[in-house]
């Protein structure tokens, strides 16, 4: 937790690319052939959207669920393979995107493009999900709409959490880590943040500790 564009996004970032790789690890490449997900190890949100705009949400999930798929043929259409078809559908009815499967994801709403980054994520059956100012640009109706999306994933995967909407981390999050200019100023339970008077001071106020 800290201020928006602040030094825990930053540490994520480089934390992210020092994550080892697996030798096994499949996954999806951005244009400029920067790796996005491994795995069985991590899978990674970046608060800068990758996923491909010009594509149906079910493409964009579709294309994570068959990275997985054991490649028997170079010969096979590949995008004719009917479990990717069929978990991308399951996929995206458990996010609430079935009825805009089809459509491109540049038409979606900034709420759900988020949806479709999560759900492409989801689809790589990563260990830890790394999400980096997820509701950046959220209307309040669609912060709680994430919110509760991202309950539905808890005892599924790991989240890493980086956001500077005070109220969602302290809804969502067991465990928190407050930095403070560069550097970390508290850490522990929800409950013990807010009662902290370094944290109060520098971020929350006494509202907070109250509640």
């Amino acid at each position: 937790m800290g201020p928006a564009r602040a030094p825990p996004s930053i540490s994520s970032r480089e934390r992210c690319v020092r994550i080892p790789e697996p030798s096994s690890w499949m996954g999806a490449t951005s244009p400029d052939k920067r790796r996005l997900h491994w795995r069985g190890s991590a899978s990674r949100d970046p608060s800068r959207s990758l996923i491909c705009f010009f594509l149906s949400a079910f493409e964009n999930v579709r294309l994570a669920c068959q990275s997985l798929e054991p490649r028997s043929s170079y010969l096979v259409r590949l995008d004719r393979l009917a479990p990717p078809q069929a978990r991308a559908r399951a996929i995206l009815e458990e996010f609430g995107l079935q009825e805009s499967a089809n459509e491109l994801v540049g038409n979606l709403s900034h709420g759900d493009q988020r949806r479709v980054e999560i759900a492409v994520c989801m689809a790589l059956e990563p260990r830890l999900l790394m999400l980096d100012e997820p509701t950046q640009g959220m209307s309040p109706s669609e912060t709680a709409e994430f919110d509760a999306l991202i309950k539905s994933l808890t005892g599924r995967v790991t989240i890493l959490l980086i956001e500077h909407d005070i109220d969602l981390v302290m809804s969502l999050s067991d465990h928190v880590i407050v930095m403070h200019q560069g550097e970390k100023l508290f850490e522990g339970t929800p409950d013990r943040v807010r009662a902290s008077s370094l944290v109060r001071q520098a971020y929350l106020g006494v509202d907070h500790a109250a509640a």
